[in-house]
């Protein structure tokens, strides 16, 4: 009984990971990448999916983002039912496009459309990186494509979000074709002096930065999206130089002429309302 007196008693009770788990349910914390605060996932939703703590821009899915934009119930979405096939017969692919449809509730990484912000029209195509990391296959081209094919036609501006880990390997040159095939289609818009909007978001790397994401009249990011070509270490084993702490970031490419601004989310509706204010040539326009 004496020796029980000694016993060590444990300062802090332990609850099994089983139980755990089942006391709180998947997802309702999110822990922040970048401060890892750990906040409800409500309330981060609330506040645009910024940390409230250090003002990370955590990805937004393509539909939370239009819903943050546009005015309520002006949204026409273009192209939904169409999907990738296998061109290439690469193994599995098809089984991880499935996988993808079933997970995020889209057809593919982009979601097209027309709508209106603040009253102003517009056509926009949306990048979902939680569909294949928001990587560019054929039909991703072609739904951007026929999106500013679009604009074009009702001669109203083209704002396009991007988020993408570059071109979809399994689709090989296919996917790289979507490159110039965008690019020429804003060529096209341009020519008929209508506005476009680029606003890269977290990441916007390989292909898409290449080539439509970098085309717009003005380009915008938001803080501390990732941006580039190539991955930074390949670069630093090319170049054989250590590259700065901020390379490739928004605020890098700010700084040095690639961007007109990075804009905080919170600001990003009235600042493309501003914009396209600016732009309007003569009252609202009529689809």
């Amino acid at each position: 009984m004496l020796k029980d007196l000694f016993v060590k008693k444990k300062k802090y009770a332990s609850i099994p990971s089983e139980q755990a788990k089942q006391d709180v349910p998947e997802g309702i914390m999110t822990k922040c990448p970048n401060c890892k605060k750990i906040m409800y996932t409500k309330e981060l939703n609330k506040n645009l999916r910024v940390c409230m703590n250090c003002h990370f821009h955590h990805q937004m899915t393509a539909y939370d983002r239009l819903q943050s934009l546009l005015d309520e119930d002006s949204f026409i979405e273009y192209d939904s039912e169409m999907i990738s096939e296998n061109p290439l017969g690469f193994p599995d692919y098809l089984e991880k496009l499935e996988k993808d449809r079933k997970k995020t509730t889209i057809n593919e990484a982009v979601v097209t459309g027309n709508g209106k912000i603040n009253g102003f029209n517009a056509v926009l195509a949306i990048m979902d990186s939680s569909f294949r990391m928001g990587s560019m296959g054929s039909v991703v081209g072609e739904k951007i494509t026929r999106a500013i094919e679009k604009a074009t036609e009702l001669r109203v501006p083209f704002i396009i979000f991007t988020a993408s880990g570059g071109a979809r390997m399994q689709e090989g040159v296919l996917s790289l074709m979507q490159m110039a095939k965008t690019s020429s289609a804003l060529k096209m818009h341009s020519e008929q002096g209508l506005l476009i909007i680029s606003v890269m978001t977290h990441p916007t790397t390989g292909g898409v930065s290449a080539s439509f994401a970098s085309l717009g009249d003005y380009n915008f990011a938001e803080p501390g999206a990732l941006i580039g070509f190539a991955g930074r270490r390949i670069i630093e084993q090319t170049i054989r130089e250590e590259l700065p702490a901020d390379f490739q970031t928004a605020e890098f490419l700010l700084k040095h002429g690639q961007l007109d601004a990075v804009i905080h989310r919170e600001n990003l509706k009235d600042t493309l309302t501003n914009v396209l204010d600016i732009h309007q040539p003569g009252g609202e326009l009529q689809w």
